[in-house]
C-alpha cells in the first residue's frame, strides 16, 4: 500500500497556536463591562419574546439600554470604541 503525502509543507499553517495574543486578551478584559451589558440586555429580551412586556418589562428594557449605553460611553471617553451596533 502507497501512502501519500504532500511534497511541500502546509501552506496555511504559519506557527500561531490559533489562542488569542496577549493584546486581544487586554482588548478583550477592557470591553467586557460592554460585553456583560449587552448580554444582560440579550436576557431581557429573550425572556420577553413569548409573553406581553408589563410595564416592570419595560423597565428592565430600558434599565438594561441605559447600561448599554453607559458602557460604551465608558469606552468612547477611553479612546476604544465599539465594534457593535446601537441595539
Amino acid at each position: 500500500m502507497k501512502h501519500i503525502v504532500a511534497v511541500q509543507a502546509a501552506v496555511t499553517r504559519d506557527g500561531h497556536d490559533g489562542g488569542p495574543t496577549a493584546a486581544e486578551l487586554d482588548a478583550i478584559e477592557c470591553e467586557m463591562p460592554l460585553i456583560e451589558a449587552e448580554v444582560e440586555l440579550l436576557d431581557v429580551r429573550i425572556s420577553l419574546l413569548d409573553r406581553t412586556p408589563t410595564e416592570v418589562d419595560h423597565q428592565r428594557i430600558r434599565r438594561a439600554r441605559r447600561k448599554v449605553l453607559a458602557a460604551r460611553r465608558t469606552l468612547s471617553n477611553q479612546g476604544r470604541t465599539a465594534s457593535s451596533a446601537v441595539a
